[in-house]
């Protein structure tokens, strides 16, 4: 079953609701599935040592459900297998940037929440299975659970966790979502993966502008500008700063880097994207008000990061590119009652301006 879902010669015993599930993946746009049993996570130690070590930044979510994450039981009492899907995003290499604009991660260009997006294709596959089966249970997760996705999507076959620790597939590259789903029966299941095709490559650990990763499959989050740009709320420490560039909403680098992301496979389904959320206009940013900034992005990737965080990366991404004609918006912000806003922007214009701190 592993692979993509459209190939027809995968034609799996089970139950009645199973092939048709199956077909419905496809139908839906999802690039890859596979089935794995549930089973005591094999992976939990490395992720205590990660909190231990306090990699995991202000992300409490990962301590405050630690047990969980032991067993997917822990997410679905009494379930059995799980389907882990995979569903593309952009591949499409990315424009040098525009002054006065910050480069947006490529999960971002379709400029809706993708975490919306699929949770309406699993209902509608939960659904489906309810037309064969009144018994079967099933729960449809999308990276907010208590699951190591990438650990179950490695059980499933469908690719090695690379040095990055993003899930690699010799085709597909890692430009991809991984969802799940958990069943309350046995399935039949696909064979684990058990190499990695990094070999010596470290060109994902080299490339990383503020040289996050600890080792190789080991991410600090408080060095990540994925985290620091989306996540992480409050001043951004300054000698990050400089190496964010011009990303004000994620980064890509260390995919961008990955020699499986070289060559998008052709069969690879067309992804929607907008143009305006390529790269964002700073000053227009800057400008907004809470109720702009609802009215635009209240759908979109950005609202998980709110006003404040994305004037916050726009005023260091304008700081970064040296924008003069940014200064007069930046002065504006400088007596801000938000002070996290304030004081960006005061580095901002040192550093146009080049004033010592």
């Amino acid at each position: 079953m592993k692979g993509s879902v459209a190939n027809e010669s995968n034609s799996p015993a089970g139950p009645d609701w199973l092939e048709p599930f199956l077909s419905g993946l496809d139908e839906f746009g999802f690039l890859l599935v596979g089935i794995c049993p549930v089973v005591d996570s094999s992976g939990f130690h490395r992720l205590v040592e990660w909190i231990d070590s306090g990699y995991n930044a202000s992300m409490e979510y990962f301590p405050d459900r630690l047990e969980a994450y032991r067993n997917p039981c822990g997410v679905m009492a009494g379930a059995k297998s799980i389907l882990v899907v995979a569903s593309p995003y952009a591949a499409s290499p990315r424009a040098p940037c525009e002054p006065g604009h910050g480069q947006v991660a490529r999960y971002a260009w379709s400029g809706i929440d993708y975490h919306d997006t699929i949770h309406r294709q699993l209902k509608s596959l939960k659904r489906l299975v309810a037309e064969y089966s009144s018994k079967t249970n099933l729960r449809g997760c999308v990276d907010t659970a208590p699951l190591l996705e990438r650990e179950l999507a490695e059980l499933a076959g469908l690719g090695w966790r690379g040095k990055n620790t993003l899930l690699l597939h010799r085709t597909h590259g890692s430009y991809f979502f991984l969802a799940c789903v958990l069943v309350d029966e046995v399935l039949p299941y696909d064979a684990p993966n058990e190499k990695s095709f990094c070999g010596s490559c470290t060109a994902c650990l080299d490339g990383c502008p503020t040289d996050a990763f600890v080792g190789p499959g080991i991410m600090d989050a408080r060095k990540c500008i994925s985290y620091l740009t989306i996540e992480h709320r409050g001043h951004i420490p300054e000698p990050l700063r400089p190496e964010m560039g011009d990303w004000v909403f994620g980064c890509d680098v260390c995919q961008e880097v990955c020699p499986w992301n070289r060559k998008p496979s052709r069969d690879r389904p067309t992804n929607q994207a907008s143009d305006a959320f390529r790269q964002v206009d700073l000053l227009e940013l800057l400008r907004m008000d809470e109720t702009e900034f609802r009215e635009q992005f209240k759908k979109s990737p950005f609202w998980r990061t709110k006003l404040q965080g994305m004037q916050r990366n726009a005023a260091i991404v304008l700081g970064n590119q040296g924008n003069s004609d940014a200064l007069d918006e930046l002065r504006r912000h400088v007596d801000s009652e938000d002070e996290v806003v304030a004081e960006a922007c005061r580095w901002a214009i040192d550093k146009i301006t080049g004033s010592p701190r």
